[in-house]
């Protein structure tokens, strides 16, 4: 086993969560009293950690008990011949493929999950935007049929064997990053044409209304010349209405993409908690400047002060920086220490005992995943993603094999601090277009059942910033 920092791989994602991690808790709580509050109530706080492109199979097809790669899979290759079975592949950097609709569409092919080798050689090389997910990495060969173990990932892995493991997660659509933080907080991507007319909206996986910065290479919808619109209902509106406390903290650094050709060399997009974007969408929401929620929009520091002084909102989202999201061609390495570090100051924090983190990536960045997606209407799901939830009360060791997608996160913070009430056009007061209420689909699972109310919150499992691993450094 080879230590990270013996590589100098740990030096960027050091120098972004260092000023995190000062200040904090020397030690952590231990397990306290079974809780007042019953059920699902016990969960005061609940914390989606949004990581990027990664499928299921990529990180835990090995992973024993989950429905991970199974025996003789073979992906055809075109450019070379024959096929590509699935491979360990230890190298902190991968590139992944194409990741849009047509690209989904092709990676399943009918199901038969079979055209992600094809995909990932046809991604234009030397691509001008790659934001735009029709693009690849540019690179001669393809890592897409490669998958990490425990041995790469020792954190990721602990957390499934100490807590909970979601072995049938879907993106919540089709398509790229966009449309799946869209639906994060609103279970929609639409396009708009009007201020503050939620029915000017109409269905819009691929092109909603897309940032200034991101329009380069999209010609399929006209856009405005100024901001998108984003007139239709997301869930921080309830929120308001019923008082409930929310934050999505957003990480100083660039975006997980950037505007040059090459990833590698390309001067980054700087993001910030004022800086509106693809995974910053809030700001474009009426709702939340009508509500004048803007300030609930805060850096990630403003996350690390509440999580150590006990002050975290019901609800927070959290959105990384490019260094750290796992986006390739960033390394995984840098993503689990910032994951880790993230997870491990709120388990020092006084409000541990009453919060339920859920850990997941936004689409499956062109990575094989064997699993054919579930449809629940004409935007999804998508291709399969890894889940992980972490709290004092989630069960120990076990695998989720309920049907899920981001709709259950919004389905549980409905249940605990909203009453049950949806996001429904009949109800909510802001009726829009949407094509269904997404979490009352039939097929959708339930994430209470992922922990054990009746059990004493479990202390924390602390595990290192800087885990050794197995993974190879670029040159």
């Amino acid at each position: 086993m080879r230590g990270i920092r013996k590589f100098g791989v740990f030096t960027a994602a050091a120098a972004l969560t260092a000023a995190c991690t000062s200040g904090g808790s020397p030690g952590a709580p231990t397990a306290s009293a079974a809780p007042a509050a019953a059920g699902i109530h016990a969960i005061k706080h609940v914390v989606v950690i949004m990581q990027e492109n990664r499928s299921f199979d990529s990180y835990f097809g090995t992973y024993p008990g989950a429905d991970g790669i199974p025996a003789g899979v073979c992906v055809p290759d075109p450019a070379h011949g024959g096929c590509v079975k699935p491979f360990h592949d230890s190298n902190d950097r991968n590139t992944g493929g194409p990741h849009g609709a047509t690209n989904a569409t092709a990676d399943v092919n009918g199901g038969a999950m079979s055209g992600f080798v094809a995909q990932a050689e046809g991604g234009r090389k030397g691509c001008t935007d790659p934001n735009n997910p029709a693009c690849s990495t540019g690179t001669a060969t393809t890592d897409v049929m490669g998958y990490h173990d425990g041995s790469d990932l020792p954190n990721y892995w602990a957390y499934a064997k100490n807590y909970v493991l979601q072995d049938h997660m879907f993106e919540p659509n089709a398509s790229w990053s966009l449309p799946a933080h869209l639906f994060l907080v609103s279970e929609w991507s639409a396009y708009c044409t009007q201020h503050d007319n939620p029915s000017s909206c109409t269905n819009a996986l691929q092109n909603p209304g897309l940032p200034p910065d991101f329009r380069s290479g999209r010609k399929k919808a006209v856009q405005p010349a100024g901001p998108p619109i984003y007139a239709w209902t997301d869930l921080t509106y309830l929120l308001h209405k019923d008082q409930v406390p929310w934050g999505y903290y957003v990480m100083t650094g660039s975006e997980p993409d950037c505007e040059d050709a090459t990833a590698l060399t390309c001067s980054p997009v700087r993001q910030n908690a004022k800086t509106p974007g693809i995974w910053n969408p809030l700001p474009y929401f009426d709702t939340v400047k009508a509500d004048h929620q803007e300030g609930n929009i805060q850096s990630l520091d403003a996350f690390y002060s509440a999580a150590r002084s006990g002050t975290l909102p019901a609800v927070s989202w959290i959105s990384p920086a490019g260094q750290v999201s796992e986006h390739p061609p960033g390394l995984v390495s840098a993503g689990q220490s910032y994951t880790t570090n993230l997870i491990d100051t709120i388990m020092k924090g006084p409000d541990w005992d009453s919060t339920a983190i859920f850990l997941t990536w936004d689409d499956w960045g062109g990575f094989y995943d064997h699993l054919t997606p579930r449809s629940v209407d004409a935007n999804g799901y998508g291709l399969r993603v890894p889940g992980l939830v972490i709290s004092p009360y989630a069960k120990q060791g076990y695998i989720d094999h309920q049907t899920l997608s981001f709709d259950a996160f919004d389905k549980f913070i409905e249940d605990d601090f909203l009453h049950g009430e949806r996001l429904d056009p009949a109800t909510d007061g802001r009726p829009d277009p949407r094509p269904d209420v997404r979490e009352n689909a039939s097929q959708l699972g339930d994430l209470s059942s992922d922990f054990d109310f009746t059990q004493k919150p479990r202390a924390p499992l602390l595990l290192p910033v800087d885990p050794r691993t197995d993974l190879v450094a670029p040159h």
